[in-house]
């Protein structure tokens, strides 16, 4: 539970955080008691950096982090959320959070996501996610999946996150996709402390090196990854496996299947070199762990302990089943 500086900002975030997705109902509906004796068991193995969203749930997540966090000091603590979609009762169905007719939550309020990256818009995020939690302020906040807003987080959306840094109610900002390319073009455009990335840079998928990496090193921004093992294909590539939330292809499988033989070489579970692998990286400050369960907390803890031969990595490398660098 080492810590890192975020950025070039005063804060120091820990190296291990929870994410919170999985707590908003994430494709499996659970109980607000499950989902905070989650995150009061995460405190109390050490893990004081949360992150989550108001699309998590439609505001499941943050509710649930509040409660949670309620009797916690929160001095210790580093808490992230995102700006970009405010939750209305008359919104128009967003089809990215469908997948074949399914929504990716379940069982959440009547409300839903409304696209909105204005100066406002930002600000009005925060205060009902401040609500939300019952919390008095976060210490992250992240333009959340700006992908086709990015002229408008690039500048009206920026621009609030700048000025609540600059007033000190927000100690570090940044943006946070599951795409690489256009969180480079943010990282290149505005003057961002950290960024959140879910899948692109894995022990699958490293195409983050091409743009994102390179970028954040030029200008001493700060990595979190989530999405570590790839949706599930990264923890048991069997047919079926999920990747990007959704059924993985078959050359997926198969490129995860040829990284797991490596690792069972050196009796290494493919999940625990999944969840290694990213930290190697100097500019990844704080990989998540996105639990459901305590028991599925705790599994994913113990992947830390798992000792990984430098053999393991130049093996995998030598197959070309992980980049180069």
């Amino acid at each position: 539970m080492n810590e890192v500086r975020v950025g070039r900002t005063d804060l120091f975030a820990p190296r291990i955080g929870l994410g919170t997705a999985a707590l908003g109902n994430f494709q499996r509906a659970i109980s607000d008691a499950d989902a905070i004796a989650v995150v009061e068991h995460a405190l109390e193995r050490g893990l004081r950096y949360l992150d989550t969203a108001p699309l998590y749930g439609h505001g499941l997540a943050e509710q649930r982090v509040g409660r949670a966090v309620a009797a916690a000091a929160r001095d210790e603590l580093v808490i992230s959320t995102k700006v970009g979609r405010l939750l209305r009762p008359d919104a128009p169905r967003d089809e990215t959070q469908y997948h074949d007719g399914v929504p990716f939550y379940v069982d959440v309020p009547p409300v839903g996501p409304v696209w909105d990256f204005s100066y406002d818009g930002v600000r009005r995020s925060v205060e009902e996610s401040l609500q939300r939690t019952g919390l008095e302020r976060f210490d992250v906040l992240l333009m959340h999946d700006p992908d086709d807003h990015l002229s408008e987080a690039a500048t009206t959306g920026y621009a609030a996150l700048r000025d609540l840094r600059e007033a000190g109610l927000v100690r570090a900002i940044g943006a946070g996709m599951n795409h690489s390319a256009p969180l480079a073009e943010l990282v290149r455009s505005c003057d961002l402390d950290v960024v959140l990335l879910a899948g692109r840079y894995t022990l699958l998928d490293q195409s983050a090196m091409a743009d994102l990496l390179p970028a954040c090193e030029e200008r001493e921004v700060s990595v979190v990854i989530g999405g570590v093992f790839n949706s599930g294909v990264l923890v048991d590539p069997a047919p079926g496996a999920s990747f990007d939330y959704i059924p993985a292809r078959d050359e997926v499988v198969a490129k995860a299947l040829a990284i797991q033989d490596v690792c069972r070489k050196y009796d290494v579970p493919l999940a625990a070199a999944a969840l290694q692998f990213p930290l190697a990286h100097p500019r990844v400050s704080t990989v998540l762990i996105g639990a459901r369960t305590v028991a599925e907390l705790d599994d994913d803890l113990a992947l830390l302990d798992v000792e990984i031969p430098p053999a393991l990595w130049a093996d995998l490398r030598n197959a070309g089943l992980i980049h180069a660098g």
